[in-house]
């Protein structure tokens, strides 16, 4: 399990990139690139980083399902998962 803490620093990036969506749009369709420093570090989507929904590890994140390769197994293996099923040949 992650921290709580970068739990939270996730969501609180989540949060500011959203504030400053429309002005950062605005900004880089004028040109404004002075302006752009101007924000706040965490105000680009760049910086924010994909976590697990249920254990919040960083690493071996699957978009698809948005959890971990582990937590994947684990669900998986359980048959929490519709249509995922051990493969057999």
């Amino acid at each position: 399990m992650a921290k709580e803490s970068m739990k939270a620093r996730e969501v609180k990036r989540a949060k500011t990139v959203a504030k400053y969506a429309e002005k950062r749009k605005a900004m880089k369709e004028a040109g404004d690139y002075e302006g752009l420093q101007k924000l706040p570090k965490n105000a680009s989507p760049i910086r924010m980083h994909n976590r697990c929904k249920l254990t919040g590890r960083p690493k071996g994140y699957m978009r698809q399902f948005g959890i971990s390769r582990v937590t994947f197994r684990e669900m998986a293996n359980n048959g929490l998962i519709p249509g995922v099923t051990k493969a057999s040949w």
